[in-house]
């Protein structure tokens, strides 16, 4: 049984911004995660050496929301990176999922459907067949 069947004479849509964000994400990732921790190197730099609590506690705070700012940049990346691949894939040629036909009856039938039955409902399998 032949899982990935495309569908005969499709072709790939032409890509476009997906891939050219695709290809940056990893930089995008990295420049959004150097900045915060970048800005917190900074403020421990220039703060004095003798600090009261209220200080402490600032500084400590200023920790936390730069470690918030970190993983909300990565979760969005993470996200635009899953919208990248679900593009790509929608953008990819066509694949045939086995198909059932629906019933617009309100009753069940009284006997199941036959092998060639089903079999007639199906796409060909080659393009030999398709003629």
């Amino acid at each position: 049984m032949n899982w990935f069947k495309k569908f005969p004479y499709t072709c790939r849509a032409a890509s476009g911004l997906e891939w050219r964000l695709w290809k940056k994400l990893p930089l995008i990732g990295l420049i959004g995660t150097l900045l915060p921790l970048l800005a917190l190197a900074l403020l421990y730099a220039w703060s004095d050496s003798p600090m009261d609590a209220t200080a402490l506690r600032h500084m400590q705070m200023m920790g936390y929301m730069t470690g918030g700012a970190i993983i909300f940049h990565w979760s969005m990346v993470v996200t635009a990176g899953i919208g990248c691949v679900i593009v790509m894939v929608m953008k990819g040629p066509g694949y045939v999922a086995d198909g059932y036909r629906v019933s617009h009856s309100d009753q069940p039938r009284a006997a199941m459907e036959t092998a060639e039955e089903a079999r007639g409902y199906r796409l060909p399998e080659t393009d030999e067949q398709l003629t």
